[in-house]
């Protein structure tokens, strides 16, 4: 196989439901913002000059309680990027707690792939504790260089639910979470370079791990798509969504500050609407408008 000019990229991204286009955001817990980042650094990265490729790779998914679109083998998001779905373990649709058992099925399925098609990476991203396994995994078999971002990260979450009062057994049994420490604890190990949003992340996270090394981390603070958004004109008609949420407030004329999650508790929405409740200015100056989806 001749080696082209550019770098090959493989992203791996393995649970939630993730396509080109009407990402469906918010579904479940496992189709939150880390979706919607992989898509767009897929075709961030793609625009690169010195890139010929990027695969963003996730898992096949045939279940009829979810669109056929995630059962497609291959489908391009941009001139180099495609996502690849790899099929590996039941075909139904699975939270992200139930792909353990199958992450050796995935690292052989994934090796067929690029075997089959030539398209063998020169890097491997993994996004998350299951990609850090299976990335992680791939990048030792092939011999090429692992980065991984965690998103989120299993001791972090261990010791919230604990101070939340649940048992250290329905942790266990609800997410299990000592597989998933192990797992990041195996990316940690791995990698050449760990991506993280915040220096808090790299100091207070990330140094509860054994294999902690600050010096393999990298601070990105996360970015918007500033083409999404522009200042409204006068001539502009108010959507459908603006005049149902219009509906609620004694003063809809005010700015609104608005903030769009999973009614989640560690979206800390709790926090943010205390601070708008102890602030008068803030109370006088605009609204404070949350949407959020189904928990």
């Amino acid at each position: 196989m001749v080696k082209e000019t550019g770098i090959r990229i493989a992203l791996i991204s393995l649970h939630g439901l993730i396509r080109g286009e009407e990402l469906e955001l918010g579904r479940d817990e496992d189709t939150g913002g880390q979706t919607r980042y992989v898509l767009e650094l897929a075709r961030a990265l793609s625009e690169r000059e010195d890139v010929d490729r990027v695969d963003l790779i996730t898992r096949q998914i045939i279940d009829d309680k979810v669109s056929d679109d995630y059962a497609k083998l291959e489908e391009p998001i941009a001139d180099k990027a495609y996502i690849v779905r790899i099929p590996f373990g039941p075909k139904r649709y699975l939270s992200k707690s139930k792909l353990w058992p199958y992450m050796e099925m995935f690292v052989d399925q994934c090796l067929n792939h690029f075997q089959r098609t030539r398209t063998v990476p020169d890097v491997i991203h993994g996004h998350y504790a299951d990609a850090g396994y299976g990335g992680g995994q791939l990048a030792r078999l092939l011999g090429i260089p692992f980065v991984f971002t965690g998103h989120s990260l299993g001791r972090v979450k261990r010791q919230r639910l604990e101070e939340s009062g649940l048992s250290a057994e329905k942790i266990e049994s609800r997410y299990a979470i000592s597989t998933r420490i192990e797992a990041e604890e195996f990316a940690l190990e791995t990698c050449s370079l760990i991506c993280t949003s915040t220096r808090q992340e790299v100091r207070e996270q990330y140094e509860q791990y054994e294999n902690y090394i600050p010096e393999r981390m990298e601070v990105i603070p996360p970015g918007v798509d500033l083409s999404n958004f522009r200042a409204p004109r006068e001539d502009d008609e108010p959507s459908q969504l603006v005049q149902d949420v219009r509906r609620f407030l004694y003063q809809p004329d005010k700015p609104m500050l608005v903030a769009m999650a999973r009614p989640d508790e560690r979206k800390n929405l709790e926090m943010l609407v205390k601070t708008y409740g102890e602030s008068p200015q803030l109370q006088r100056e605009a609204n404070l408008v949350l949407i959020m989806g189904s928990s």
